[in-house]
């Protein structure tokens, strides 16, 4: 039995970023975090969201929780892990939750109590009420936690095919609320889960599976409803919201019988203009730009990750898109096995050329739970386990035609490419605006990027090739907290967890302070 005050609290936490990226000043909070709050609230809890990218973190007031909430994608885990361990000090139960603690929650379980594997909305309210009583964890699906000496992973229950069952995420909870961004609120909704595709690199279907699952379109326009066409600004957090095409147009009619007026963005695959009626009505609608992975302009780069598309299907969409006057945010990666210095080139010179509005060159991440983790772990080919590496900016495996630090350089090069002086005088001769202004601030982010990762860039020089040395380098971020963690440190002594080390065998890290070692 625990002793809770009258209205329990509890506070989720999304740690913020350990590296800059192009996104880095448009945050936007994910929503798993949030429809958990809104779910605690309906059981009379008293929350709050903190979207640590925009607000520091207070652990005095952290200290009135009575459970804390974390959750993480690979990236920010090590940050997850320190920030779990420090609450956990003070005397605080961590649940943990998000992709990378659902492939690797044994490592997750050494710095919080319980962990939740996948999908929680069902798992959450009835591991609450066993906790309240001191009841029997075995029967909650999807958890991880350490019962004595032993990790208990109970069984995964289906997933949850009635989204409509699942509340409006409450943005309220967020401390500070949702900033401005170019003078809107862009609010995240998300009306479907799963991938019916299997791309080698992704996490998604591991979380969410390949069946795809939707919100009623009702359901859908009821939320929709709650926001001010005026202020908000709509981001569809579908991985693919075109995957039905059918169903997709019927949003669509919808969303434009309802008259909304919302400038909204979203996902899709370079198929989308297979079908120029629906392309015709995303923009009736009001959509705005479209993110699409076209990945490579190298047929057999795509063929080789089980991307299921082809170049002339990207060719085919830019154009497809641009008549059709919605902007495209194009992502291109670097690092796959076909991939050299020709390439790269290539790929680069096709971003300018082509009308894409704006565009991100990411770097192959071997992400846990995928597999290209599994191969490339497998193959010795992985460098660098740092998670805090695992953000598509930085290269920590060998490609097969590419050095480390010539994978890493091409990165930056297709970044100072697009976003040349002259590409935006380009854009400026055809008033393009919008575009010049986030090719400013690309170049800024780019040069912030290059001073902050300096050591980084000298190490991967390091690794070249050299036939009179063998040089070995382990390397780590420093996990800094607030300086208010300062006013913690006898409560974090009392954990003897200062510095964290896991096993080699997840591919994790040795520690939370960062070293740097040649040997």
């Amino acid at each position: 039995m625990v002793n809770l005050s009258s209205r329990p609290k509890i506070i989720f936490i999304e740690p913020k970023s350990p590296n800059l990226h192009i996104y880095s000043k448009f945050v936007i909070p994910r929503l798993g975090i949030l429809i958990l709050g809104t779910i605690m609230k309906q059981l009379d809890w008293d929350v709050q969201v903190i979207i640590e990218e925009k607000e520091e973190l207070d652990f005095e007031h952290i200290r009135s929780a009575d459970m804390v909430g974390i959750s993480t994608i690979t990236s920010t885990a090590p940050r997850a892990y320190t920030i779990a361990d420090q609450v956990r000090a003070l005397g605080i139960p961590v649940i943990m939750g998000g992709p990378h603690v659902s492939y690797l929650p044994e490592e997750a379980l050494e710095h919080a109590d319980f962990v939740f594997r996948g999908e929680a909305e069902k798992a959450l309210p009835a591991f609450i009420e066993q906790w309240i009583t001191g009841g029997d964890f075995s029967t909650i699906p999807n958890l991880s936690y350490q019962n004595g000496a032993e990790i208990v992973h109970n069984p995964l229950r289906e997933l949850n095919n009635d989204l409509d069952s699942i509340p409006y995420p409450d943005l309220s909870l967020i401390q500070n609320g949702i900033k401005r961004t170019f003078g809107y609120q862009i609010v995240p909704v998300q009306t479907s889960r799963g991938c019916p595709f299997n791309c080698e690199f992704c996490s998604v279907t591991g979380m969410f599976g390949k069946k795809l699952r939707y919100r009623s379109t009702e359901n859908i326009i009821r939320e929709l409803r709650l926001y001010n066409d005026k202020k908000n600004a709509i981001f569809f957090y579908d991985d693919n919201f075109t995957a039905n095409r059918r169903r997709a147009k019927e949003l669509l009619a919808a969303m434009i019988d309802e008259k909304f007026k919302f400038s909204w963005s979203t996902q899709v695959r370079a198929d989308v203009a297979k079908d120029p009626e629906l392309v015709g009505l995303m923009r009736e609608a009001g959509c705005e730009t479209v993110y699409i992975g076209f990945e490579s302009i190298d047929q057999k780069n795509l063929e080789s990750v089980k991307k299921n598309q082809s170049v002339e299907e990207i060719k085919s969409a830019i154009k497809t898109l641009n008549k059709n006057r919605i902007k495209i945010h194009g992502m291109f990666v670097f690092g796959f096995e076909n991939d050299n210095q020709s390439i790269i080139k290539e790929t680069i010179r096709f971003a300018n050329r082509s009308n894409i509005r704006t565009v991100q060159f990411m770097i192959l991440t071997p992400l846990p739970g995928t597999e290209t983790f599994r191969k490339l772990k497998e193959e010795g080919r992985i460098k660098f386990f740092d998670w805090t590496l695992y953000d598509a900016h930085h290269a920590v495996f060998e490609s097969k035609h590419l050095t480390i630090d010539e994978l890493q350089r091409a990165q930056i090069k297709g970044h100072q490419s697009f976003y040349s002086i002259r590409q935006l005088l380009k854009r400026a001769l055809r008033f393009e605006w919008y575009q010049v202004l986030i090719g400013i601030y690309a170049r800024h982010i780019n040069r912030i990027w290059k001073k902050k990762n300096k050591i980084w860039l000298k190490v991967l020089e390091l690794l070249k090739p050299n036939f009179n040395f063998q040089i070995s380098i382990d390397f780590r971020h420093v996990i800094q907290l607030p300086k208010k963690f300062q006013n913690f440190k006898k409560d974090f002594a009392k954990l003897n967890q200062k510095n964290y080390r896991m096993d080699r065998k997840y591919g994790n890290l040795k520690g939370s302070n960062g070293t740097l070692s040649l040997r």
